[in-house]
């Protein structure tokens, strides 16, 4: 091991760990409880603005429109560690494609499933919407759960069809739309579930066959970017329709191959347990980005609803940010503790995701509603962040208790 920095005490170097990084696991689980902070804003009045959604075809963003990108970039910056991890214990490339592949059918597939509750038609189908996704969430975990190793394989195996064929009957079942003009179970937007399935497919193939080889990585987010101002200039070829937009457009695939780039860069700088330079150049890189985000902001906005390249820039620097600062606290100062208790965020997100959908579900069930009071101002948002650290407090529960979902 080369020798510390002389600026930093030895006490307060990270612990080199090749398969995992506590700041990853920790701005995830700060991302994951903003997240469901701000999709139960819709419950409040009387809120500021800027915590919301810009809408489409505005220019700028609020709280909202930064949340998911930084997730899509965290899905890139767990990528070159889980390949690297995979490759040790002796998977093959094509093994690594084919769970790959495996986990975007997942997240495709909860998509569907989730964004079709959004335009369910109630009385055609049968079921309420909270209902719908009541159930399509206990068939995910059904499905996708790690069950112990001391659970008997048939068992285990005759949960997963039963999550299968109960999915498969709300498929059949489904009718959405108004009823003068019923649509069938489809695709429709994807849902963020779903778009984060299509940009980890390609930011995780380009990683798999880049082996860890930076100037790849680099070229290959420099086409992302590219392939977002093109599409953006309305350049793009129809040939290319066939593409899923989350791919076509070079915007979210981008955030997470550039996710993908600075998880490579700090492999490099943490073997040398350079933090310094790290650092530097990991602010030089966000100053780069954020001027990129000024130069083409005029041309296309600042839209995250509109996928702009701006919007790709911007929100790329300040995740690094992020990073880079929780790096300093969670790794090397050692400050962990002071995530600890939404720490189960972090570790199993996509559990902690699904889990508002069956609050709401329960609390319509029950008939539970909360008084005006709870729903308005600066009440209403603190409402909604405990809610959010509710749900992390449960997903912390649920693990303990064996559930715990591994695509």
């Amino acid at each position: 091991m080369s020798k510390p920095e002389p600026v930093f005490p030895q006490t307060v170097q990270p612990v080199i760990s090749p398969a995992r990084v506590g700041a990853i696991d920790m701005l995830r689980a700060l991302t994951m409880v903003l997240m469901i902070f701000v999709n139960d804003l819709w419950s409040l009045k009387a809120i500021p603005v800027w915590l919301e959604h810009v809408p489409a075809g505005a220019d700028g963003i609020g709280l909202a429109d930064v949340v998911f990108p930084a997730f899509l970039f965290l899905v890139g910056m767990s990528l070159p560690f889980a390949i690297d991890n995979r490759r040790k214990k002796g998977d093959s490339d094509f093994q690594l494609v084919s769970h790959v592949l495996q986990r975007s059918v997942a997240l495709l597939t909860m998509g569907v499933f989730l964004v079709n509750g959004e335009s369910i038609n109630a009385e055609a189908t049968g079921m309420h919407r909270l209902l719908w996704y009541a159930i399509s969430c206990s068939c995910f975990i059904l499905i996708w759960n790690a069950y112990p190793k001391s659970m008997p394989k048939g068992l285990s195996r005759c949960l997963k069809i039963i999550g299968l064929l109960i999915l498969l009957t709300l498929a059949i079942l489904y009718r959405g739309g108004d009823n003068g003009a019923l649509t069938r179970f489809e695709p429709h937007w994807w849902g963020i579930l779903g778009l984060i399935g299509w940009s980890y497919l390609a930011a995780a193939l380009v990683t798999v066959f880049a082996r860890n080889r930076l100037a790849v990585l680099i070229a290959a987010w420099g086409g992302f970017a590219v392939l977002s101002l093109v599409a953006h200039a309305d350049l793009l070829p129809k040939a290319v329709s066939f593409i899923p937009g989350a791919i076509r457009n070079g915007t979210l695939a981008g955030l997470s191959l550039g996710g993908v780039v600075i998880a490579t860069l700090f492999q490099q700088y943490r073997k040398k347990a350079n933090n310094r330079q790290m650092t530097l150049v990991f602010l030089a890189i966000s100053v780069l980005l954020i001027g990129l985000s000024v130069l083409t902001r005029p041309y296309w906005g600042l839209s995250k609803l509109d996928e702009t390249p701006a919007w790709l820039f911007l929100c790329s620097a300040f995740t690094m940010l992020a990073f880079t600062v929780i790096y300093w606290l969670v790794d090397v100062l050692g400050k962990d503790h002071w995530f600890r208790f939404i720490k189960p965020a972090g570790t199993d997100t996509l559990l902690c995701y699904l889990i508002p959908y069956f609050a709401y579900a329960t609390t319509a069930l029950l008939g539970i509603h909360l008084p005006d009071f709870l729903l308005i101002g600066g009440m209403g948002l603190l409402k909604s962040f405990l809610f959010a650290l509710l749900c992390v407090w449960i997903t912390g529960f649920l693990s303990k208790a064996g559930i715990r979902l591994r695509l």
